[in-house]
């Protein structure tokens, strides 16, 4: 869109130069030099939000005065009215001693994320691009057509040579078996969840409360069962097995343990969030099931959550907020991600073309929500000014986007695909700081599914960027269609904890990804 009608200067001729002067003479030069209007923008905010304390200062001002001039005959004659007033006192202290008594009874427990730890596979199952397509090349199962498919789809992808695939795709031919996806799930939860006891100091006999998710892999028994059975957790835990939710289903399980916990006093749980890939592979041509291939790596998260008072002193974060949005009563955005058999029989997940549109939607429906829960009070008058003179006057005015970097400090967006971050960074008026979790994430470990929003924020402990009570928005995208978003307060300054994804290659980023 032209700016200040400068549209009639693109061209060489003098009269074109001649416009262009005519034009700029007629605006404010003097005003918009000396004058920030971001600076205008964040002194409106300032105001707004401290609208109500600006308002009671002179208040208080009016109240300290008028005590000041009382003497010792007006303090004698108000000692006298309460004590012909006693009832009224002692009922309405009542009155405050219930309503109290209440409100501490039925407010929710808060919730308290003491640690967590994200799966670091070892460097043998590194898959950089050449070792990526020759071993899809020596499979036999992929043509010309696909192999080329597959090498644009990379080099586009966001992904670093560093990213990690299993061990069964490592194989020529590749050994896609039940054991072999039952090894990846092994290795990926056990590690993460020996990282998380070890850093912790939590016996795996106090935890209360189990969720893991995995959408694609449920074998009998669950993987829940594999978790107590490795641990030998106690025999009345509260275990649930998530599946077929895709990637945004690592926010519905902290959702499901926070439920839990509201309800089980005194107690720890347990989520758990991987993918497995092994069994999942698509060895066909049809180019929608290929695209998974080329973006999802290994990886899974251990998270412990806590709803006992004196973790707080020790905990992480603070859970403020979930909110989700599930679009499945649309057949496009029920189907837009599919796991189906192609003409050949071979199984895969199919994306569809309107998948980011879809994605958008989703998003839009999700923040509508969310707003209102986080945004300052200015951000929320000027959309509702914004929105009122669009319905009334039927003007043409464009809809205001709120300034979610009001609300929050830090920002984990499914690493999902190179297309998902520019979408978000675009609509939501991110900074390139702001997305560079996400970014870094998807190139040094690909797209880890429901994880991947674990493994971005630890890249910002890392960086050593999240100070106390900075605001952290999770946000991911799932089958089905699903958007769902966690909003967590940090209760101190962050460090990174010990064995962490980043550890010993953190200086590395962020590095210059090619377009």
């Amino acid at each position: 869109m032209n700016q200040g009608g400068v549209a009639t200067t693109n061209g060489g001729s003098g009269s074109g130069s001649v416009g262009v002067r005519i034009q700029q003479s007629r605006r404010l030069p003097d005003f918009l030099q000396s004058v920030n209007l971001k600076y205008v923008k964040l002194g409106y905010h300032y105001l707004i939000s401290n609208l109500l304390t600006l308002c009671f200062i002179p208040a208080i001002a009016a109240l300290s005065i008028q005590v000041s001039q009382m003497n010792l005959d007006d303090l004698r004659q108000l000692w006298l009215h309460l004590q012909y007033n006693l009832v009224s006192i002692i009922i309405c202290s009542a009155i405050l001693v219930f309503g109290l008594t209440v409100y501490i009874m039925t407010r929710p427990r808060p919730v308290y994320l003491v640690d967590y730890s994200c799966y670091r596979p070892p460097d043998h199952l590194k898959a950089p691009y050449g070792r990526f397509l020759e071993h899809s090349r020596l499979t036999g199962d992929f043509d010309e057509s696909s192999l080329e498919f597959q090498r644009k789809i990379l080099e586009r992808s966001g992904l670093g040579e560093e990213t990690y695939v299993p061990k069964a795709m490592h194989s020529i031919p590749p050994t896609p078996s039940m054991a072999a996806a039952r090894e990846e799930a092994e290795e990926v939860m056990f590690g993460a969840l020996d990282t998380l006891f070890r850093n912790t100091n939590v016996s795996p006999k106090d935890i209360g409360i189990l969720v893991v998710n995995c959408s694609l892999f449920n074998p009998t028994p669950s993987l829940s069962a594999m978790i107590v059975n490795k641990y030998k957790l106690r025999g009345n835990i509260r275990s649930f097995n998530l599946g077929g939710m895709g990637c945004s289903a690592g926010v519905i399980a902290v959702d499901l343990a926070k439920d839990l916990l509201q309800v089980h006093r005194n107690t720890y749980a347990v989520v758990v969030s991987t993918e497995n890939i092994t069994q999942n592979w698509y060895f066909g041509n049809n180019k929608s099931m290929l695209i998974p291939n080329c973006l999802f790596r290994v990886g899974g998260s251990a998270v412990l959550l806590s709803n006992k008072s004196n973790d707080r002193r020790r905990a992480k974060y603070k859970l403020i907020h979930v909110v989700r949005t599930h679009r499945g009563a649309d057949d496009k955005a029920f189907r837009c991600v599919y796991q189906e058999q192609d003409d050949a029989g071979k199984t895969g997940v199919s994306l569809s073309k309107d998948l980011m549109a879809i994605a958008g939607g989703a998003l839009k429906t999700n923040i509508t929500t969310l707003g209102p829960l986080v945004l300052p009070i200015s951000e929320q008058l000027l959309f509702f000014t914004t929105l009122v003179v669009k319905k009334l006057f039927n003007a043409s005015v464009k809809p205001y986007i709120p300034d979610f970097k009001l609300a929050f400090d830090h920002f984990c967006i499914h690493a999902g695909g190179r297309a998902v971050i520019d979408e978000l960074e675009k609509n939501l008026q991110l900074l390139p700081i702001h997305v560079e979790a996400s970014r870094m994430t998807l190139h040094r470990f690909g797209n880890t599914s429901s994880s991947s929003i674990w493994y971005e924020l630890a890249y910002i402990e890392a960086k050593g960027r999240i100070r106390n009570r900075n605001r952290i928005w999770q946000i991911a995208f799932g089958s089905g269609f699903k958007c769902n978003s966690a909003v967590w307060q940090a209760l101190r300054n962050v460090k990174p904890s010990s064995n962490g994804p980043w550890e010993d290659c953190i200086d590395k980023y962020p590095v210059k990804i090619s377009s």
